[in-house]
């Protein structure tokens, strides 16, 4: 037998996330860095819907998410244009599981991005700690991902771009890079001499 709680309907409004009502970000607004530079590191628009517990540290993603709390997860929406999706990374300590909501997205992963399969509506991907990825998306419309980060810690730290987005991103915009950086941004991940 499960011995069950009681939740009131305040508490209940408190665990409910409005897709009208989200808001993109605050690490990606403005900080003085070229659109088409954070579009490298960023999904286009990166809406919160959950973060941590409380004590379990001040991230991004728990700034402005509706709903606080779900054992250790966190989730967020990425909505893409065509053609749009952050570049080459690998998370440390996480899990990423990605499911496609709207459109199509090419998923790409290895060092090299040298692997890759295409996700449509509804399938989903779940990526391991470690190991570098990318997407994309592929379709004519604005597409959507479903993002859930598990395991491990779930900040700007936990993230590491591959050095080759490097030059793209200079490219772009030369100050660009020192500001990723002084988010938590590193640009190492990758097998040492490949």
């Amino acid at each position: 037998m499960i011995e069950t709680s009681r939740i009131d309907d305040a508490t209940m409004a408190r665990r409910v996330a409005r897709f009208a009502q989200l808001q993109p970000l605050p690490v990606q607004r403005g900080a003085g860095i070229a659109q088409a530079a954070l579009d490298i590191v960023y999904a286009r628009q990166l809406l919160s819907v959950i973060g941590l517990e409380p004590g379990a540290g001040s991230t991004p993603i728990n700034a402005q998410a509706p709903i606080i709390g779900a054992g250790g997860m966190t989730m967020t929406l990425a909505l893409c244009p065509p053609g749009q999706g952050p570049e080459l990374h690998a998370h440390r300590q996480t899990f990423e599981t990605f499911t496609v909501l709207e459109g199509r997205f090419e998923v790409s992963w290895n060092d090299h991005g040298e692997n890759r399969l295409e996700l449509e509506r509804f399938d989903t991907l779940s990526v391991p700690p470690g190991v570098c990825r990318a997407f994309r998306n592929i379709s004519q419309g604005q597409g959507i991902l479903q993002v859930i980060i598990t395991g491990g810690v779930h900040d700007m730290n936990d993230i590491d771009f591959s050095a080759a987005v490097v030059p793209r991103i200079e490219a772009i915009d030369t100050n660009a890079r020192p500001q990723l950086e002084s988010l938590g941004f590193t640009f190492t991940a990758g097998k040492a001499g490949r």
